[in-house]
C-alpha cells in the first residue's frame, strides 16, 4: 500500500505588532519654596556687653556649648546658640547685694542666715549643667559651691512681686534674689531649657563694679581676633 504524505510546510508568518504603552510625561514637581530663617535683631546693649559678646564669637571661647551672657547693670539675658547666633534677650532678676564675688563661706549658710550684702550675683565664666535643687526643684546650676543657680522665677513670697520686677520697663527694680539668677518662666522652659538641657553650656556674668577686663582679662585680645568688632 502506497500511503501518501501529506507535508505541512511551516510557513513563516511575521509576529503581530505590540501595541506600544503610552508613555506620559510626568510633569516636574517644583519643590516648596525655602522658607527664608529671619534673624532675631540684637538689641543695643552696653560697650562692656558688646565687647564681651563680641570677644566669645571671635575666640570661640564657648567651644561647642550654648551661652548666656548676663549683664547685670541692664539686669538682661542674651541666650546664643552653640555657632554664636542669637536666640533672644529677656530681663532677669539678681542679687539684692552689690558685688561681683560671693562671700565666703556663703553657699553653706541658711537663706535667712544670709545678709543683704551677702546676697551677690557673681561675675564670672561659669560651665553649668542642670541639677536638682532643694524642693527638687530643676535649676540650672551656675555656681553649685556658692549655692548660685539660674531658674523660673519664685511666685511664692507675693510681697516681693518678682513677677511685676520682670516686667517692669526699667532694671531699678531687679535685684531681690539671695543672688539666684530669676528668669520669666516661659523664655526659661521655652528656650533655655531647650538649648542646655543636654549638655548644659557657658554662662558668662558680667561685673558691675569691677572693670571687664579684670574679670575678663582676655577680652584686650579681641583687636587681634576681630578689629572691626572692637573698633
Amino acid at each position: 500500500m502506497v500511503a501518501a504524505a501529506i507535508g505541512l510546510v511551516a510557513v513563516p508568518v511575521s509576529a503581530a505588532p505590540v501595541p506600544r504603552a503610552k508613555v506620559t510625561k510626568r510633569k516636574a514637581v517644583k519643590p516648596p519654596p525655602a522658607v527664608a530663617t529671619v534673624p532675631v535683631p540684637e538689641p543695643v546693649r552696653s560697650a562692656d556687653a558688646a565687647r564681651l559678646i563680641a570677644w566669645i564669637a571671635s575666640a570661640r571661647d564657648n567651644g561647642k556649648s550654648p551661652y548666656i551672657v548676663i549683664d547685670k547693670q541692664a539686669a538682661s539675658l542674651s541666650l546664643f546658640r552653640a555657632d554664636g547666633s542669637f536666640v533672644g534677650e529677656t530681663p532677669v532678676l539678681l542679687g539684692i547685694g552689690i558685688g561681683d564675688e560671693s562671700s565666703p563661706g556663703v553657699g553653706a549658710k541658711k537663706l535667712e542666715d544670709i545678709g543683704p550684702a551677702e546676697r551677690t550675683t557673681p561675675a564670672g565664666r561659669f560651665v553649668t549643667k542642670f541639677g536638682r535643687a532643694f524642693g527638687n526643684q530643676r535649676v540650672l546650676w551656675v555656681d553649685y559651691a556658692n549655692s548660685v543657680a539660674l531658674h523660673a522665677v519664685i511666685t511664692t513670697h507675693k510681697k516681693e512681686r518678682r513677677v511685676e520686677r520682670l516686667l517692669s520697663p526699667t532694671p531699678d527694680d531687679n535685684r531681690i534674689s539671695f543672688g539666684c539668677i530669676n528668669v520669666g518662666t516661659r523664655f526659661y522652659t521655652g528656650k533655655i531649657s531647650t538649648l542646655f538641657g543636654k549638655g548644659g553650656g557657658i554662662v558668662y556674668i558680667l561685673p558691675e563694679s569691677t572693670p571687664l577686663e579684670t574679670v575678663f582679662p582676655r577680652v584686650r585680645l579681641l583687636p587681634y581676633l576681630n578689629p572691626e568688632a572692637a573698633s
